[in-house]
């Protein structure tokens, strides 16, 4: 590939910059380790506790593969050096940090903007330095958030691509509409509600915009972002320009490193609308609204006034139904055609749908995934209770579900400057015991310069207090337990969803009984599952037991007709959700999958038990047991029907085990990770 001179130039400057900043390194090998590296060696060479078996479970535990480490958010928000970037590569790998995302952000100088050549310079010196160090880069999709604007490239390309919705206006008493009111408006239709009221449809621009990377007028103290106008992620042309303008260009620069360092492209929380769209504008246009129709099996193009008001006994129906599919429109237009291209290209599409209670939209992703932010989830009701509650078991039961081997939580984002690090280990947990094995920290921050300092804190890594005293442990344990969770979940409950919006008040007795669960998309069940005897097989996956909570009408038709549903209902294997019988449901689950001889299923008991979160894998012929004590206080119990075998407590910060004692009592304090391993084979 032919290169110019200012790149070739860059290169060369690059290549003195590395060799001094490896002299320094190897001066810090010679002369002294930091902190974070003398504490490391100290936990490689501390002695077990006890002696374990020699085995493939044991040894990767101690070291699992570097592709479980955490990938923190790197905010890129300040003036880019070659050799900042690589001492801060070299401080991430110290403290047990093998991967990242690149994400640009705001506070980048005006002359380093989205896709400029400073600032894909600037990437391949991270990528090249990640490669030597057989470190892992997810690249980011957008210069900010949310995704599908390149930075407002894609409507300078061409306004019409800029984001786009339906407005109703009331009409006066003889008023004729306007077929085009306003640049760009198109009227849709006209229509008469039961109050006689006339009303006009338009299709227009949202006026929605993304974060952008610039701040303006920070040299006088009146600091403003700058605001590009966001892409109609629900119009394929559109897409396709976004997709030429970052994943095209992507490869074009970086292709040599896809599918070893660079692992994946992520994607945050597109927006049909953008950000800061017009009042009264609801996502949609007129190739839309006639795929809708056409998803429906009826018309919808009668009812568009039931998207703003409710003065028909349909209004409420019609309005789901109109926003179920346009959402599955969505998954097509948007994250499936990019999906396709990362396949295409040896990567996985990664990052995270705009809401916590979405499973549908990754159902496309090869890394499912989903954020944690504005203290969406913390220790009290929160962490059962809500629509937030749920997006963990949402990723990591699409992993399941599809067929991936990874699942990724976006974590910590705007939790303030407040934030604890018991916090920090908390939300880790809270994560890891439902699935998750791919964690990405919000953030660690280029500089804290100015403004920056405040913008969506904190920094949990390099400017945090705990960096070189807590952070190296926290990272080796979440390594360890990432890696423990890719093996196969011991599941044999499902919750049904139509995958737009997960249930949460079903699942709060589940966690408090240690029963996990996965939910299941209604769709999946018809396109790809079996029934006998034993249960429903999807994805290597049996379940013996499936959740009905209340889905009104987004059940697919034909579903309660089918072969296997039918099967399933005659098997007595579906169990209704019922709020007020709560004791009955969980019975009625307990007994289809845990009461009957050689069932596998582990049981717990003891004092405050209920706080107790349960996962169960199997990993090289290894039965784990990840046990959280989720509550602020602690908890004692036994274990009982735990799989054949010698078990031991593995400490998830240290690799080191002691033995487990049968029969016994086992002490949670508050917030206490353990992890139980048991050779399947001694």
């Amino acid at each position: 590939m032919n290169r110019p001179p200012h790149f070739i130039l860059h290169r060369f400057i690059t290549s003195i910059k590395t060799s001094l900043l490896l002299a320094m390194e190897i001066s810090l090998i010679l002369f002294g380790m930091t902190a974070a590296q003398s504490r490391a060696n100290e936990n490689d060479t501390e002695p077990l506790a006890v002696s374990i078996p020699q085995n493939e479970f044991f040894t990767q535990f101690r070291n699992p593969p570097k592709s479980f480490t955490l990938m923190p958010f790197w905010f890129w928000n300040d003036s880019l050096e070659d050799a900042e970037i690589i001492r801060q590569i070299i401080d991430f790998e110290a403290h047990g940090v093998y991967g990242f995302v690149i994400h640009p952000r705001i506070g980048l100088p005006e002359d380093t903007g989205w896709m400029s050549p400073k600032l894909l310079s600037a990437m391949r010196t991270a990528l090249e330095e990640a490669r030597r160090r057989g470190m892992f880069v997810l690249l980011y999709d957008e210069g900010m958030y949310p995704s599908g604007s390149s930075a407002g490239q894609v409507v300078a390309r061409n306004p019409r691509f800029a984001a786009r919705g339906l407005f109703m206006k009331e009409l006066a008493e003889g008023e004729e509409p306007l077929a085009h009111p306003e640049p760009l408006w198109d009227l849709l239709a006209v229509q008469t509600r039961p109050n006689g009221k006339r009303v006009a449809i338009y299709e227009r621009p949202s006026n929605g915009v993304i974060r952008g990377l610039h701040y303006l007028g920070e040299e006088t103290g009146k600091v403003r972002e700058f605001l590009p106008p966001a892409g109609d992620i629900l119009n394929p042309e559109a897409v396709a320009c976004f997709q030429e303008l970052v994943y095209e260009r992507y490869f074009k620069e970086f292709g040599e490193f896809f599918g070893s360092t660079v692992i994946g492209i992520f994607t945050d929380e597109p927006s049909e609308l953008g950000r800061g769209a017009a009042r009264g504008v609801v996502p949609g246009n007129k190739e839309t609204l006639r795929k809708v129709s056409e998803r429906l099996g009826y018309d919808f193009s009668p009812y568009l006034t039931d998207l703003w008001l409710s003065d028909h006994p349909e209004s409420a129906r019609r309005r789901g139904d109109y926003h179920r599919e346009l959402h599955r429109i969505l998954v097509e237009t948007y994250y499936g055609p990019l999906a396709k291209w990362c396949e295409n290209h040896g990567i996985a599409l990664c990052g995270h749908p705009a809401n916590s209670d979405d499973m549908a939209s990754q159902a496309v992703f090869q890394i499912p995934g989903q954020d944690i932010v504005w203290r969406y989830v913390e220790p009290g009701p929160k962490a059962l209770w809500g629509h937030h509650s749920t997006n963990a078991k949402t990723a990591s039961s699409a992993m399941t579900n599809f067929g991936r081997s990874r699942n990724l939580n976006e974590l910590y984002g705007a939790y303030g400057h407040e934030l604890t690090f018991e916090e920090v280990e908390w939300l880790a947990n809270w994560v890891l015991v439902r699935g998750q094995n791919l964690l990405v920290p919000h953030a660690f921050y280029y500089s804290i310069r100015g403004p920056r300092h405040d913008e969506r804190p904190p920094d949990v890594g390099p400017n945090s207090p705990w960096w070189n005293d807590r952070f190296k442990p926290f990272a080796d344990a979440c390594r360890r337990l990432s890696w423990v969770n890719s093996g196969k979940p011991v599941i044999h409950t499902a919750i049904l969803t139509d995958g737009v919006k997960v249930p949460d008040s079903c699942c709060v007795p589940l966690f408090e009984n240690q029963i996990d669960f996965n939910y299941l998309q209604l769709d999946q069940i018809l396109q790809n599952a079996s029934v006998d005897e034993n249960g429903l097989h999807l994805s290597g996956m049996t379940y013996r037991a499936l959740v009905l909570p209340t889905m009104g009408d987004t059940v697919p038709e034909g579903f309660w007709e089918s072969e296997i549903m039918k099967r399933l209902k005659e098997d007595g294997r579906l169990v209704t959700w019922n709020y007020s019988d709560q004791a009955n449901y969980v019975r009625q689950i307990k007994k289809l999958v845990s009461d009957f001889p050689n069932s596998g299923v582990v049981k717990l008991s003891g004092k405050n038990v209920s706080a107790l979160r349960m996962r169960h894998v199997i990993l090289n012929d290894t039965h784990c047991l990840l046990l959280f004590n989720e509550k602020d206080q602690p908890a004692e119990i036994s274990l009982e029907n735990i799989p054949n075998g010698t078990p031991y407590w593995l400490d998830p910060k240290t690799g080191n085990a002691r033995a487990y004692e049968p029969g016994g009592m086992t002490s949670f304090e508050k917030f206490e990770m353990k992890l139980l391993a048991i050779p399947k084979f001694d």
